[in-house]
């Protein structure tokens, strides 16, 4: 599913007017009755409703849905901010066919502004600004969202909460921004819902599809997309009949030092529930007896030294290799994993402690071989790339050392974000507030190299195992609630998201 930008869906707009075709204002009133419909499937009749419009189509979208329900029987007061006498087209028709509907007290604000009480009674919906604003609130305006936010009424945003820009909120003023309880956005989500620091503005948030041109949006030239389960049913392989462990593909992990042999017990038993045929565990001796017990089914191979990672492999035996689950970050342990880098030839995965010793050594990026897939959190990308304030500066400095390296990142956290060599960046949706738990990164390394060593390309097992990942994440939470979900309970579920996703 693609991700417009915000000049993006007005061209999608445009196209649909032009092509449908369809008149503007009927454009919006299909959208109104979108939402018109969820209000009603959520409020009552009784519900006593406050409507905010501003004086571009957003209000123009708040006003014809105030009529529609006060035509259904509720009791609505709108107030139309017109301080600049300058309406949209549409905005304006629609405040002459909210005149003289029963039910609706319109007033209209040219001057002075006396806002209404707003008890936990009442239900405010936000027309004031949508997608189209590209500076922060000020003045009035500004006043009025921090009076709404004051309240303690529920409060619809259509489109997007007002005040919040679509993409780059870096500037903005967080004071001047709308929190929402319910976001009714139209045809598709915008850019800043998958930041971190925007979901106390957007609240829980529904998608309504308004009809927009499918040939205009199959048209749009992309960059940010939704990653679809009907896209990786069709990747998903089916296991030949004459399989067996030497044709599903033989891993390399290295990962674990002396204490941190979880790390490398998790990414292990996560790889051979991926499906691949063997996977060997490069690890100091000191881990031998845990690993050897806890996962009877790999093949370990020792390193030099007793505590840590500081002899690289040879890794052409292999199909693929994944590094830096709990390896440490020793001088020794760093340049191990140079070398081993320099080696590698072979489908790379960097994690964890691996991604540390990159953001201290930061000119051996450019030892990285081409299409290595980088598994960052927020801090790791961070370390690697520079600080940054906001989601939106991080993602496009990670999109740049993307492109520029020819890698893929890996940018984990809810919406994960998955940035291909080409630029394109892919957003998940599955996963939940309960894989908020140590080592549930080694578990999506242990998974990507599974799919890597059968021979899934790096794109493929990039958001196919992002999305396994965050599916067994949803499974467990169903079973054992998010408080209790541990990292281990994500390779217990694990074959139920692959069956899963099957179905």
């Amino acid at each position: 599913m693609k991700v417009l930008t915000n000049i993006q869906i007005k061209e999608l707009d445009r196209y649909t007017i032009e092509h449908e075709p369809i008149s503007s204002i009927d454009l919006m009133e299909r959208a109104a009755q979108q939402i018109t419909r969820v209000i009603v499937s959520r409020w009552d009749v009784h519900t006593s409703v406050k409507v905010f419009a501003g004086p571009g189509n957003n209000g123009g979208d708040a006003l014809a849905v105030a009529r529609m329900l006060a035509e259904m029987g509720y009791l609505v007061e709108a107030f139309l901010f017109n301080t600049g006498n300058k309406l949209s087209p549409d905005c304006a028709l629609n405040r002459d066919r909210a005149m003289d509907i029963h039910g609706l007290l319109l007033h209209e604000i040219t001057n002075q502004f006396t806002p209404p009480e707003l008890t936990e009674n009442e239900l405010v919906i936000d027309g004031l600004f949508g997608s189209g604003l590209n500076k922060p609130l000020n003045g009035g305006f500004a006043s009025l969202v921090k009076y709404i936010n004051s309240t303690p009424s529920d409060v619809v945003s259509i489109d997007i909460p007002s005040g919040l820009m679509c993409e780059d909120n870096e500037y903005n003023i967080r004071n001047h921004i709308v929190r929402a309880t319910l976001t009714l956005t139209l045809q598709q989500p915008k850019v800043s819902f998958f930041f971190p620091e925007y979901q106390e503005f957007i609240g829980e948030y529904i998608i309504l599809n308004i009809g927009l041109h499918p040939q205009g949006i199959e048209d749009a030239n992309a960059i940010y997309y939704i990653t679809e389960e009907n896209e990786l049913k069709k990747i998903l392989r089916k296991r030949n009949l004459f399989a067996h462990k030497g044709t599903m593909g033989h891993g390399l992990l290295i990962a674990g030092s002396y204490g941190m042999a979880g790390a490398s017990v998790l990414a292990a038993k996560a790889a051979l529930r991926s499906g691949l045929g063997k996977v060997t565990v490069h690890t100091p001796i000191k881990n031998n007896d845990i690993l050897q017990i806890s996962v009877p089914e790999a093949i370990l191979r020792h390193d030099n030294d007793d505590y840590r990672f500081t002899s690289p492999c040879n890794p052409d035996i292999y199909q693929a290799v994944a590094i830096g689950p709990g390896i440490g970050t020793s001088k020794e342990t760093a340049l191990a994993l140079v070398e081993q880098i320099r080696r590698t030839q072979v489908p790379l995965v960097l994690d964890a402690d691996a991604l540390n010793i990159l953001g201290d050594h930061k000119g051996w990026l450019q030892q990285l071989p081409q299409n290595s897939i980088l598994t960052p959190h927020i801090k790791e990308m961070d370390r690697i790339n520079g600080n940054c304030l906001e989601s939106y500066e991080r993602l496009n400095k990670a999109r740049d050392l993307a492109t520029r390296q020819h890698i893929y990142i890996i940018l984990k956290g809810a919406w994960t974000a998955i940035i291909h060599p080409n630029g394109d960046i892919y957003f998940n949706p599955t996963g939940n507030p309960g894989m908020a738990t140590a080592g549930s990164g080694d578990v999506l390394t242990g998974i990507i190299l599974g799919l890597l060593s059968q021979g899934y390309p790096q794109a493929d097992a990039c958001r196919l195992g992002v999305y396994l990942h965050g599916l067994a994440g949803d499974l467990a939470a169903e079973k054992l609630g998010e408080e209790s979900l541990c990292a281990s309970d994500l390779i217990r579920y694990l074959p139920k998201a692959f069956k899963k996703l099957k179905s």
